[in-house]
């Protein structure tokens, strides 16, 4: 069952074809499909060394391809200030026979999607991502702000949304208690400044582990100037109660921002709920963990 109403399938021929006639220099390469969770990008395998992500909803526009340029650019800025590896761009695909957008190529990180299980010791893990959101969030803004389009803008430009996937998840969740704790949160007093570079999708999928530790940080297609409570989400979406306040303590976040940070986790997740209960269980789990947390 397709996730996106819009989505496209592609085949491991198909991707073959397109890389043997916009990048020949590895056409004898093999090509292999990851199995993921995600719910962007279909995700293949180049040789040992590459990944190709294809955009499930494809676009040959111009904004397709300046928003995978963007995602790369920023890539290439991150990578020079945070103490884990990111994706190493290595080119942007056009369309092609079989594909009708733009699509992008990044150096293959090692590693497995977290999962408590595969955590290790939970407050090193925390204090390791904090560290990791630390420096992303000094970045230099080079006075940019908020775009008017990403998250980390004012949560009140939520609330309707937020209100109709409430409405929509009647019998998946405690949406009553929800509603009061979104009040909340959307009336938190706002952050001070015009934002700073943020991660903007710190999921479970986007966090590697080896040996228990924390070992990259992947998909930067969401990264942009913002408020920082919007990378404050894996202390729903993945930590337990302990290792949540390490890491509040280590990221240093104040009551409001805190507060904001709960408003972002819960707009994530019961927006998630509703559309991925049937098509994406992964998804949806992470979802309900959230929530979860969120009213315990």
């Amino acid at each position: 069952m397709k996730m996106h109403p819009d989505q496209v399938d592609i085949s491991a021929g198909t991707v073959a074809a397109l890389v043997a006639s916009q990048f020949p220099e590895w056409r004898a390469l093999p090509i292999v499909p990851v199995p993921s969770d995600g719910t962007v990008n279909a995700l293949f395998r180049l040789g040992d060394d590459i990944v190709l992500r294809f955009p499930l909803r494809p676009a040959a526009g111009e904004e397709r391809r300046q928003e995978l340029a963007d995602e790369q650019e920023n890539a290439r800025r991150v990578r020079r200030h945070v103490p884990l590896p990111v994706p190493e761009p290595l080119g942007l695909g056009r369309p092609g026979p079989g594909y009708p957008g733009f699509w992008s190529l990044s150096r293959w990180i090692p590693g497995r999607t977290v999962t408590p299980r595969e955590m290790g010791d939970p407050d090193v893990f925390a204090a390791d991502l904090a560290g990791f959101v630390t420096a992303v969030h000094a970045i230099d803004t080079e006075g940019r702000v908020w775009n008017g389009r990403s998250r980390g803008g004012p949560l009140h430009l939520a609330d309707a949304e937020v209100r109709q996937a409430l409405r929509a998840s009647g019998r998946l969740t405690d949406t009553g208690r929800l509603a009061r704790i979104w009040d909340e949160c959307r009336d938190a007093p706002a952050g001070a400044g015009p934002g700073v570079w943020l991660h903007g999708d710190l999921m479970p999928g986007n966090l590697l582990v080896r040996d228990g530790r924390l070992a990259a940080v992947i998909d930067l297609g969401a990264m942009a100037v913002g408020d920082p409570a919007v990378d404050l989400m894996p202390a729903w979406n993945l930590l337990p109660a302990s290792a949540r306040e390490t890491y509040r303590r280590a990221l240093a976040v104040d009551d409001a921002t805190w507060q904001r940070g709960r408003g972002w986790a819960l707009v994530q997740a019961i927006m998630a709920l509703p559309y991925y209960v049937d098509t994406n269980p992964a998804m949806a789990a992470t979802a309900r963990h959230t929530l979860d947390a969120l009213l315990a």
